[in-house]
């Protein structure tokens, strides 16, 4: 039988607050937990006081790697310097590889009302640190154009469900295009002890994010916003506990490769960090 992933490391995320003061929850970017190749940040945002988000995140960079905006409750308002626009609803998700530079804000577009979701960064190899960028504003099926790839949800037999954003799930098939990282990403929702068992590649990183309620592997409980960091393996298996569990699970592959991360910006030399910032005060960063 192949290996079950074991769990090797339980944190809990950090109260913190980005952008123009928005108030969230930093998992991976933490002290604690700098990053997990190739993740390289997870922000959990969840508030409905418009106080703690009305501001949003106003224009700012990004350099070599991607961003994954997983929205499960509000509206969120996208613009970039390439002319992309787009507005992340909840069961929408919007991918942006930054590649050699993009300049683009994300702003709140409610002044009332719950706002909930995830940031996930995700690295790009070094070949890849200077590709064009590219966005993808992808809706759930209810909300999806006429054409357009819509974000599946798969019963899990009667007792929860999944939303898969990238790679394979229960046979489905998450409508992001093919990444470097190979990612699995999916937002599950179980009911209490509810199990399910996700194959993985076994050389893949992998974790899952807590949301609501808990989850145990073998003897291991992880609570509500907890992360759990997970051992090599081809399998995740997992049952929800008492209460039911909300979960963003997670799996990719690692580059094995320097990580140089200077706020924004993530090379693999300190020398590609400077020319970031020359770019950036230039005023041609995600601008050629």
């Amino acid at each position: 039988m192949s290996q079950a992933r074991a769990v090797k490391e339980i944190l809990a995320g950090m109260p913190t607050s980005d952008g123009a003061g928005v108030k969230l929850t930093r998992v991976i970017g933490q002290p604690r937990l700098r990053n997990l190749d190739p993740f390289l940040m997870l922000d959990r945002f969840h508030s409905d006081d418009p106080n703690a988000y009305i501001a949003g995140f106003p224009t700012h960079p990004h350099r070599g790697f991607e961003t994954v905006t997983v929205m499960l409750n509000g509206r969120m308002r996208h613009e970039d310097s390439r002319g992309n626009k787009g507005l992340i609803q909840g069961g929408g998700v919007q991918w942006m590889t930054a590649g050699r530079g993009i300049l683009h804000s994300e702003m709140p577009e409610q002044d009332r009302g719950l706002m909930s979701g995830f940031q996930l960064w995700i690295n790009l190899p070094k070949e890849e640190k200077m590709c064009d960028p590219f966005y993808q504003d992808l809706q759930p099926e209810a909300l999806a154009a006429p054409g357009a790839a819509p974000i599946k949800t798969t019963d899990l037999d009667g007792k929860g469900a999944a939303r898969v954003v990238s790679g394979d799930l229960f046979g489905v098939h998450g409508p992001v295009r093919n990444r470097a990282a190979e990612p699995l990403l999916a937002h599950v929702v179980l009911q209490a002890g509810h199990k399910i068992d996700v194959p993985t590649p076994v050389g893949h990183t992998a974790f899952f994010f807590v949301n609501e309620g808990s989850v145990k592997i073998g003897e291991k409980l992880i609570k509500r916003a907890e992360i759990a960091l997970l051992d090599a393996g081809e399998r995740i298996v997992l049952e929800a506990g008492d209460q039911g569990a909300q979960l963003l699970l997670a799996a990719a592959k690692p580059f094995g490769e320097p990580i140089v991360q200077h706020g924004p910006f993530v090379m693999t030399t300190a020398e590609e960090i400077d020319r970031a910032i020359y770019d950036y005060r230039r005023g041609t960063l995600g601008r050629d």
